[in-house]
């Protein structure tokens, strides 16, 4: 379980994570902006809530394919993603006392999850992801792939937005009949697949024109191509990569006394170095920040015990005088404007990165750390090993 501490509570952390010293917090340098670095691109930097991704030129993309011998077709448009330490929750970005503008090692954390989970993948011949090398503990190297515009979401357990719905009498979720006399943070029969529209898509009979909205599969099959699937078996082909990879996770994480309740998926196609498209995974899988994971020996006894970004998210809703300020999305620009304004207690930003940190560990099996100064030693990898830097 993690334990929080708070502000004036130690002198010191010998992890690094932080120093305080009476009520002032000096934290270690966290990469809170990672959409200006001066990487030689061929289009606009793409920022996201906590990724930035530098579309290469096109020679660029040749060059790497043909030095660095990825195993992509010969024009493949290539790009460096570069994960900050930002922390986006109920879709704004959050930050402490003290200047502390993100989670110490959270971003180096969430992409040694997710290459973990991808090596996995394709170890069992389940399908590849998009990361084509990892030059840095906050870096990828990527092959575009065209997504398909759905959250491929899978649930163990019922909980979450599911139980809320059918705590309010729903027993359609997703097109999936749930049963009566089910109770809150059960196990599910099956791994259940619950999709949502990934963006707003317009003119879709029966789909609301908003983001993340719950869709079933007869909608899928009914508006395949305008999910961006190239054939509609390709429906059941995502089903199957996504149960086969969860499956792989939960047993991965069975034995560390760790439970995966529920994850979130995305998937796209690329072309493969014979040209071939397949559907592959990407973003990012398996990390507590787009899992639910819960602590298995606490929940032997009865206990819920949040090992993801969800006791953060709790937290806020304890933290702020009004929990409607984050649950209503009409009141999406007044949150955005407090989370602007408001600097969090940074103890909720350091528990969180002994918990990204931790899960890390574990899964993995080794050890992890906040890389020192991020952005010096990312640029002198990117410019001196990659050639993507031009001379200042």
């Amino acid at each position: 379980m993690t334990q929080t501490v708070t502000t004036g509570d130690i002198l010191s952390k010998t992890d690094g994570h932080a120093k305080f010293a009476g009520n002032d917090v000096v934290s270690v340098e966290v990469l809170a902006v990672n959409d200006n670095l001066p990487i030689r691109t061929g289009e606009p930097v793409h920022s996201g809530k906590v990724r930035s991704v530098y579309w290469l030129t096109r020679e660029d993309s040749a060059r790497l394919i043909a030095e660095r011998g990825y195993a992509v077709e010969a024009n493949a448009k290539l790009a460096v993603m570069v994960i900050s330490d930002r922390i986006s929750a109920f879709d704004c970005i959050w930050h402490g006392e003290g200047g502390l503008a993100g989670v110490p090692g959270k971003g180096a954390a969430l992409n040694a999850i997710s290459k973990f989970w991808f090596d996995e993948f394709q170890r069992h011949g389940l399908a590849r992801s998009h990361i084509l090398e990892v030059p840095h503990p906050l870096v990828w190297i990527v092959q575009r792939a065209e997504p398909v515009m759905i959250e491929a979401i899978a649930r163990r357990y019922i909980t979450g937005s599911m139980w809320r719905a059918y705590e309010r009498g729903e027993r359609m979720f997703c097109g999936i009949e749930l049963p009566d006399h089910l109770e809150r943070d059960q196990a599910l029969d099956e791994t259940l697949v619950t999709p949502s529209t990934k963006g707003v898509l317009t003119g879709l009979a029966g789909i609301p024109e908003t983001d993340d909205t719950n869709v079933s599969k007869a909608q899928l099959e009914q508006h395949w191509q305008a999910f961006g699937f190239r054939c509609p078996q390709d429906i059941d082909r995502y089903e199957s990569l996504l149960k086969a990879g969860v499956d792989l996770i939960a047993r991965h994480l069975a034995p560390l006394d760790l439970m995966l309740v529920d994850t979130k998926f995305e998937f796209g196609y690329a072309r493969d170095a014979e040209g071939r498209d397949a559907l592959i995974y990407m973003d990012e899988v398996g990390t507590p920040d787009s899992s639910r994971i819960w602590d298995a020996a606490a929940f032997r006894n009865g206990q819920v015990v949040e090992h993801s970004k969800e006791a953060f998210r709790q937290s806020l809703l304890s933290h702020v005088p009004d929990r409607d300020l984050l649950l209503d999305y009409r009141r999406f620009d007044e949150r955005k404007k407090f989370a602007g304004s408001h600097a969090l207690p940074a103890h909720f930003l350091y528990s969180l990165s002994d918990t990204y940190l931790s899960v890390a560990e574990r899964i993995t099996g080794q050890s992890l750390a906040a890389p020192e100064r991020p952005v010096e030693s990312m640029m002198q990898v990117l410019s001196e090993e990659f050639g993507l830097v031009d001379a200042a």
